[in-house]
């Protein structure tokens, strides 16, 4: 894998926020500038599932933090590298404007540019039950290049914690975006003997 010196993270506001934390920390330890675009519906879901501080650890794991609809931030532009995004978690609706091009936000927009310039998109999809039009825009985003990673655990890690269940899926998405997780990710081993 190539070195990685900066990755977009965008939270939206599915279900899930804690991954998005676990995932600026890890890229942290791994010392990757973070730059981080937060939408309206995350701002509630982060403050609803993981308390009031939990926005100001975002802030303060951030490289740097865009407004949602700040589209004149450098990650909307092409001539800005990056060389990764990953979407966690990452609700239907922005995982709709992505696959049809809507550019409603800042999000969407540096979601575009990453697919139009051929860089990992990952897109850690939460929503429960799928229907056909949840399904048609990850079959869309994924014909585009992006790869819709639903965030679940690897059972077979021997997982104990939600801690661990996080870790795991945020090494996994950096993992699935080119990026080395370093000893975050458990891999399997095969069955001993």
């Amino acid at each position: 894998m190539k070195p990685v010196n900066r990755v977009i993270v965008g939270i939206s506001g599915a279900s899930g926020a804690i991954l998005a934390l676990e995932l600026l920390r890890l890229l942290k330890t791994l010392g990757i500038d973070r730059h981080v675009v937060v939408t309206a519906g995350a701002e509630r879901t982060i403050e609803l599932e993981l308390g009031e501080g939990a926005r100001d650890d975002i802030r303060t794991l951030a490289t740097e933090e865009f407004a949602p609809q700040d589209v004149a931030g450098r990650i909307a532009s092409g001539s800005f590298p990056v060389d990764a995004m990953v979407v966690a978690p990452c609700s239907m609706r922005s995982l709709a404007s992505i696959a049809y091009g809507t550019g409603e936000g800042l999000l969407a927009r540096a979601a575009d540019v990453t697919l139009k310039e051929r860089r990992p998109l990952v897109l850690l999809a939460r929503e429960a039950p799928l229907h056909e039009g949840h399904l048609e825009a990850m079959l869309k985003v994924t014909r585009m290049g992006a790869i819709v990673s639903p965030p679940v655990p690897p059972f077979y890690a021997g997982l104990e914690s939600l801690e661990d269940m996080t870790r795991q899926i945020a090494a996994r998405a950096l993992a699935t975006a080119g990026i080395d997780p370093g000893n975050a990710l458990r891999r399997w081993e095969g069955v001993p003997g």
